[in-house]
């Protein structure tokens, strides 16, 4: 199985850390995020990595080689401009089975193997992770009609939504979307892919999922993994 990291952007919210360092060599612990994801794609079984990089990727490829000391085979795709989630597959050759998609920045404890048989029992051409997230307001919310006479009021609401985790699997014909050089977003290639009546699902995963991209994540994705690293590594 193949599956490729999105390592190429420049981490802006998590500035100033990431002006020297990339997001995905940001440390949780001894290892940097980029580390756990790896290892946690061959213990799934995948046998091959791509990684794409722009922003700092010549010290993404010096911490990470060639995968040897990891036990995968890993090669690199260079962007010379940002290319967005999808962009970057258009420069990937050899894409002809099934492969897994997803940031370089995740700390999670999905089932890899159980989100490839989802997408394979769905006969997908994309599955998206998702996960639920809850957003609380905390101002009274008014709604009103036309006439602006208010008919509503929320004080502090919750809402509940399912956000991508930033993990996809793929069919090697969503290629044929993409135009290559030009940034091509997975919004974009699923609202596409929608208009086409092309087979799209959300694969629902209840435990685990931090994005690292903003400080107070950060710091919780380094507490959780001091805690329970045995559940990542």
């Amino acid at each position: 199985m193949r599956a490729i990291i999105m390592a190429g952007g420049k981490g802006e919210r998590l500035r100033p850390y990431t002006t020297v360092i990339p997001k995905p060599l940001m440390p949780i612990g001894d290892v940097a995020i980029l580390e756990v994801v790896v290892l946690r794609l061959k213990e799934a079984g995948f046998d091959r990595i791509t990684i794409t990089v722009n922003y700092l990727g010549k010290l993404i490829e010096a911490y990470v080689g060639d995968g040897s000391r990891f036990g995968i085979p890993i090669d690199f795709i260079y962007e010379d401009k940002p290319l967005s989630t999808i962009g970057p597959l258009a420069f990937i050759p050899d894409l002809k089975e099934t492969f897994l998609v997803m940031n370089g920045d995740i700390l999670s404890n999905i089932d890899f193997k159980e989100l490839m048989n989802f997408h394979k029992d769905k006969n997908a051409k994309a599955t998206i992770a998702t996960y639920k997230r809850d957003l609380k307001v905390d101002f009274g919310v008014l709604k009103y009609d036309k006439d602006r006479k208010i008919d509503k009021f929320i004080e502090k609401p919750e809402y509940h939504y399912d956000v991508s985790m930033g993990i996809y699997v793929f069919e090697p014909s969503i290629l044929e979307y993409i135009t290559k050089g030009e940034p091509y977003g997975v919004d974009s290639l699923v609202l596409d892919m929608i208009e086409k009546k092309d087979q799209v699902y959300s694969y629902n995963f209840d435990g685990y999922w931090l994005d690292i991209g903003r400080p107070d994540d950060y710091e919780i994705a380094i507490e959780k993994f001091k805690m329970q690293r045995e559940e990542f590594l």
